[in-house]
């Protein structure tokens, strides 16, 4: 089988993230892992909270407390939230790490050797009431694309636009809000990406045919306006130290790593992190996952669309600059925007449903079979309770759950806790058993592909054609005249319930154990791929196995719920 290598976009460190950013990165990142191991693949799912920046200096300084202890507070934080989503990463590491520091240090080393960064004096914004040069976040005002009055001095929020500090028009000091602000010459160091250009276009014309449509188009958007030599050191106190053996001068004057250079790297460094966290007698090779790796690793990153540029433009240009064989993207799944009631979900602003919140007032899986089954790919999706609710109750509740309920439910009444032997598989059980051996291999072709609403619906379409068969054969009416076909139905539904708990477990990863767990089966915890042949036959879980009923899965989202839940999130009802 293939090895896998699986990131998501690096969380940042300043808070807990949204639903937005679950939907757009983490979540379908750890669909796609489970999925794979499921299949037989060796997988490594590697993750980070991206932890540099001006955001987390500013975040610190409104806590109080030093960047270094945020951080460290801040990643714990995360990680229980993820842990809650049980998102299952083999390894989720910090870009504050030695390891990221050290392989940071050896990429600008080597770029600066191979002729592709340079030092260059630039003017920049300085502030005299805070007393030091502003790095670009420090910098806010009016962008001068859209008017959004709220663009940081790298980024617009709103348009998304690539920005510098002086281009924004009425600047304030994000520090002291200070309006009084000059320019001043000093020393950065430049990244050559015009002279990487054809190269970056090369290697992009060789992949992104694997590549959505969003993630291309975006690629080639930054390629047509063309590579501009960029900046990638900041006037900083905590970030990747410019190496002194390189930079005597920048490295006294403190200068740090922009955080759009380390951050990529740490998908390197936090899988040596997870080499280095090897517990005694085990071994772990992160190279061979990451150099001279093209012909033995498939490597599939997911991000929202904002990451995209960084991802399939300029990471690619770093990595190709450095002359050495480290591994590059295969494909970048992009995603567009989840809105909440049409608006943006924004961590600065505090708009929309965040993820502790989400987690406090639902399971997980009500969330995690939500958002990958409405998954912004092909354009924005917008959240509404309404529409939650809608899904919930009527794909969790009443298709899978309700399945599930009655079935083991019924059989025990009538046949005991076991599974009931019943006559022979017939005409409608070859239908079924084709039916299910005919989606599967859907489901299983939209999961190859990275189409997560069409993999979602053809996993519903799963759950359905066993209330289908259900309502055909309906045993609660079999059974007063014919005991042994309604043994027969039932012993067929009890391994339609065993094959949904493993075709769910991407999705729904502790309602799939729970269902799992109701078969007393040597191999009721684990979750081996069904076969087609096994689709077809329906005969995993043989007679005579011990049962029990799990506790209901899913509750109904009642009208009083959703009351609730709007009036302490916000939103409507439409």
């Amino acid at each position: 089988m293939a090895r896998h290598l699986v990131t998501s976009a690096l969380p940042y460190i300043n808070g807990i993230k949204h639903l937005g950013n679950m939907v757009g990165s983490m979540l379908p990142a750890d669909v796609y892992s489970r999925y794979l191991r499921q299949r037989g693949h060796d997988v490594l799912y590697i993750c980070a909270t991206d932890e540099h920046g001006t955001p987390a200096e500013l975040a610190a300084k409104a806590a109080g407390v030093s960047v270094a202890e945020f951080c460290a507070q801040a990643h714990d934080d995360q990680k229980a939230v993820y842990d809650g989503f049980e998102l299952a990463f083999d390894y989720f590491g910090r870009s504050s790490s030695q390891q990221n520091v050290e392989i940071t240090q050896h990429f600008a080393r080597r770029l600066k050797e191979n002729g592709f960064i340079e030092e260059r004096a630039i003017r920049q914004v300085y502030s005299p009431v805070d007393g030091r040069f502003l790095p670009d976040r420090y910098v806010e005002g009016t962008c001068p694309h859209c008017g959004y009055d709220k663009a940081r001095g790298d980024q617009c929020e709103n348009c998304t636009r690539v920005l510098d500090p002086t281009d924004l028009l009425e600047p304030r000091s994000a520090i002291s809000g200070s309006t009084e602000l000059e320019v001043r010459e000093t020393k950065h160091l430049f990244l050559l990406q015009s002279k990487l250009q054809h190269e970056v276009e090369e290697w992009v014309a060789r992949h992104e045919a694997d590549w959505p449509q969003l993630s291309s188009s975006i690629a080639r958007k930054w390629l047509t306006e063309g590579l501009h030599d960029r900046a990638i050191t900041r006037d900083l106190d905590w970030g990747v130290p410019v190496p002194a053996d390189t930079w005597p001068e920048l490295a006294a004057e403190g200068k740090v790593f922009y955080v759009w250079f380390d951050a990529p790297i740490e998908y390197i460094g936090a899988t040596k992190e997870w080499s280095d966290a090897a517990p005694d007698g085990e071994v772990r090779d992160w190279k061979s996952w990451w150099y001279e790796a093209d012909d033995t690793v498939r490597y599939t990153q997911f991000m929202a669309k904002d990451n995209v540029p960084f991802h399939t433009v300029m990471f690619p240009a770093t990595e190709l600059g450095v002359r050495e064989p480290w591994k590059k993207v295969d494909v970048v799944k992009g995603f567009n925007w989840l809105t909440y009631y049409g608006g943006k979900f924004s961590t600065s602003q505090k708009r929309g449903i965040f993820t502790d919140a989400a987690l406090e007032t639902l399971p997980a899986d009500y969330w995690r079979y939500f958002l990958i089954a409405n998954a912004p790919e092909s354009d924005d999706s917008s959240f509404t309770w309404e529409h939650f609710a809608a899904t919930v109750n009527k794909d969790l509740a009443d298709t899978l759950g309700n399945f599930v309920n009655r079935v083991l439910s019924f059989s025990r009444k009538r046949f005991g806790d076991e599974v009931p032997a019943g006559a022979a598989a017939g005409e409608a059980e070859t239908r079924l058993g084709e039916e299910i051996a005919r989606l599967l291999a859907e489901y299983e072709e939209h999961m190859d592909t990275l189409q997560y609403r069409k993999a979602g619906a053809a996993l519903r379409a799963l759950w359905s054609a066993g209330n289908s068969y259900l309502e055909e054969k309906a045993p609660w009416l079999e059974i007063k005249t014919d005991p042994e076909g309604a043994a027969l139905t039932l012993r067929t539904a009890m391994n339609l319930i065993h094959l949904y708990a493993i075709v769910s477990e991407p999705f729904i990863p502790s309602s799939a154990a729970a269902m799992r767990r109701s078969f007393a089966l040597p191999t009721a915890d684990t979750a081996t791929w069904v076969t087609a042949e096994h689709a077809t036959s329906l005969d995993a879980v043989p007679a005579g196995t011990p049962f029990t009923v799990p506790p209901v899965l899913f509750a109904k989202i009642t009208e009083d719920d959703l009351e609730s839940y709007r009036e302490r999130f916000g939103g409507a009802a439409v």
